[in-house]
């Protein structure tokens, strides 16, 4: 099954979707709530209806588990192996406070694992991607490539993690979710390591950082839902980082209960 996704197909759809998130992004747009009151825009419905339609014109065996499409009963959903994992528009609030930190997601969860992810960052017009067994990239500038295919998108790419030397632990939290818990376990890694640099971001970018290896940990003690992370993680996982729970296990995906336990990023060889 892996063999036949295309990451230059998810990367199309994701430009597609960016540009129609733009177009409300640089506008004045109405903001709704959802049933959980968190707000939801024109944009997030928008991106939801072009991806989903997409991704079943190109992948009709292949279901899609969608932030805005999220109502689909486990007894379905526990017979679907493999389905997409996608959040049109991680971010919302990032999006709402026009700061550009937001992404669209799209993942591809294999027995409950993350085999392929894809985010986009629209404003910034940057993608991370990976595939399991091809490795994990980043592609600046991404709507003026012209690629024909996967191996000439990889080779467009830069491949994840790249080297990055520092003499401080760098620790990536979320710009609007920064619990006290959070806090509690960066001062712990202060304990340990001595001075911590401390970095901001919304959306999947966190764990972006973390694969590209600028961030080295990233501590969620906070709610998160599997569409979150699914694409975020792959991208980890690909450079031999880790997306982990307080057991030293990975997240799992397409649970009956779809909001993730709390998690610790961190990229290869780091110790908590």
């Amino acid at each position: 099954m892996l063999e036949h996704i295309q990451l230059i197909d998810l990367l199309k759809i994701s430009l597609v979707a960016g540009k129609e998130i733009l177009q409300v992004y640089e506008n004045d747009f109405d903001v709704e709530s959802k049933e959980d009151q968190s707000p939801l825009t024109l944009a997030d419905k928008k991106s939801h209806e072009l991806i989903v339609e997409e991704l079943g014109s190109l992948y009709s065996d292949i279901p899609v588990l969608s932030e805005e499409g999220k109502f689909i009963p486990y007894d379905i959903r526990k017979e679907w192996n493999n389905l997409w994992l996608v959040d049109p528009l991680d971010g919302t609030k990032e999006f709402i406070k026009k700061n550009g930190e937001f992404t669209v997601n799209i993942a591809l969860i294999s027995g409950g694992n993350p085999v392929v992810g894809m985010i986009y960052a629209p404003v910034l017009d940057t993608a991370y991607f990976a595939k399991k067994g091809v490795g994990s990239f980043k592609l600046e500038k991404a709507s003026a490539v012209e690629v024909q295919d996967d191996g000439e998108l990889v080779n467009s790419s830069v491949k994840l993690p790249q080297l990055t030397k520092r003499e401080k632990v760098s620790v990536v939290a979320s710009r609007s979710h920064l619990s006290s818990e959070t806090e509690e376990y960066i001062n712990q890694i202060k304990e340990k390591y001595g001075e911590v640099k401390i970095t901001s971001a919304g959306s999947s970018l966190k764990l972006c950082l973390v694969a590209e290896g600028i961030a080295d940990v990233y501590p969620r003690f906070a709610p998160t839902m599997e569409w979150d992370t699914a694409a975020g993680q792959a991208i980890v996982e690909q450079t031999n980082g880790r997306v982990v729970k307080d057991d030293g296990e990975p997240l799992t995906y397409n649970k009956e209960n779809l909001l993730n336990p709390w998690f610790i990023a961190m990229k290869k060889d780091f110790l908590t």
